[in-house]
C-alpha cells in the first residue's frame, strides 16, 4: 500500500489531481464518505492557495499513526512570498485576493489538527491532519 503521495501544484488541474489522490489514500483507512469529502475540501483549499498566491508548490499526502490512532496528514508547501500577517490571515472574511476569506480558517475547522509556518520571501508550509474516528466496541 502506498503511504505517501506528492502532487506538484502549479495549475488548476493539479488541484483536482491532489484532491483525487487524497481521497484515494484516505479510503485505505476506511474514512466515511463525509470525512472523505471533508479531506478533499481541505486539500482543494490548500492547493488553491498555492496556485493563487504562491505560483506553485506541492501537496504531500501521508498516512500517519499516533497513539494508536490512524489518519492522514496533508502538507501544503510553497516557496511563494509568504504570509505577512498570519493572525489576520486566519480571520474569517479576510482575503488578499478575490475569495471570501474562508480558506485557511475554514480548513482549520474542517481538520483535527492545523499548523501553519510562513516566512516572508521564503514561503509557507501548512500541515493539517484528520484522524479516523475509533469504532466503539
Amino acid at each position: 500500500m502506498i503511504e505517501k503521495i506528492i502532487v506538484n501544484i502549479g495549475l488548476e488541474s493539479d488541484i483536482v489531481t491532489a484532491r483525487q489522490q487524497g481521497k484515494k489514500l484516505a479510503k485505505h483507512l476506511d474514512f466515511s464518505s463525509s470525512e472523505l469529502t471533508t479531506i478533499a475540501t481541505a486539500i482543494s483549499e490548500l492547493a488553491r492557495n498555492i496556485v493563487d498566491y504562491a505560483g506553485g508548490g506541492e501537496i504531500i499526502l501521508k498516512l500517519i499513526q499516533q497513539n494508536g490512532k490512524q489518519g492522514i496528514a496533508i502538507v501544503a508547501r510553497d516557496n511563494g512570498p509568504g504570509i505577512k500577517d498570519l493572525e489576520l490571515a486566519m480571520q474569517d472574511g479576510y482575503s488578499t485576493g478575490k475569495g471570501l476569506g474562508l480558506g485557511l480558517p475554514g480548513t482549520k475547522r474542517l481538520m483535527d489538527d492545523f499548523e501553519i509556518f510562513s516566512e516572508i520571501g521564503k514561503g509557507t508550509t501548512i500541515i493539517v491532519k484528520k484522524w479516523r474516528k475509533q469504532n466503539a466496541c
